[in-house]
């Protein structure tokens, strides 16, 4: 997988890009409840209407904002992960020119053509999903342990309780899906 993240150094910029626009998406949903605490402390508890308007109208102003980065975001990953297909599929390409017609049989034209269009397709999909999901937990993670610890420090225990169960279930459930994997990969090759 490491081989095959190496092909996005040509396009650090935009997966930079993906970096800080999802911290700024992060930041928006984190930010969200606060903003809805505070409508119920100040405006709705104490019957302030205007407060109320005030920063309901904040929070779509946000909302708008963390839409936007999602997005931008959204298409600069798929920018950066269909560039690096294309790559890809040119050093395929120009790998498979350089068969005998031995190695043609050998390989056969239908694995060529799969290897050059659905398995290179399934790879983009792979690097989009990398470039969403694994940079945006990290840092919901962190973002959502510091306000619950600025919240409420002694409530905040039972998110640090359920972390170790929620860290096993995910590495039971890699440790499975890599197996999986493996075995299916095992038997194509066959």
């Amino acid at each position: 997988m490491l081989k095959i993240l190496k092909n996005l150094a040509p396009y650090k910029w935009l997966v930079a890009a993906v970096v800080v626009l999802i911290f700024g998406q992060s930041m928006a949903d984190l930010f969200l409840p606060t903003l809805m605490a505070d409508i119920i402390d100040n405006g709705v508890v104490k019957g302030n209407i205007p407060y109320i308007w005030e920063i309901g109208a904040w929070m779509l102003l946000i909302s708008a904002l963390g839409a936007v980065a999602a997005i931008t975001a959204s298409f600069y990953s798929s920018k950066a992960a269909m560039g690096m297909g294309r790559d890809l599929r040119r050093k395929v390409f120009n790998h498979v020119e350089k068969f005998s017609l031995q190695e043609f049989d050998e390989v056969g034209t239908a694995s060529l053509i799969t290897r050059t269009t659905n398995d290179i397709t399934q790879i983009q999909q792979v690097v989009i999903m990398l470039l969403r999901m694994v940079i945006s937990a990290p840092i919901m993670l962190t973002g959502g342990l510091i306000m619950a610890i600025s919240k409420d420090a002694k409530l905040s225990l039972v998110i640090v309780a359920a972390m170790p169960v929620l860290v096993g279930a995910i590495l039971l459930i890699l440790k499975k899906g890599c197996r999986f994997s493996r075995k299916s990969r095992n038997a194509w090759t066959v």
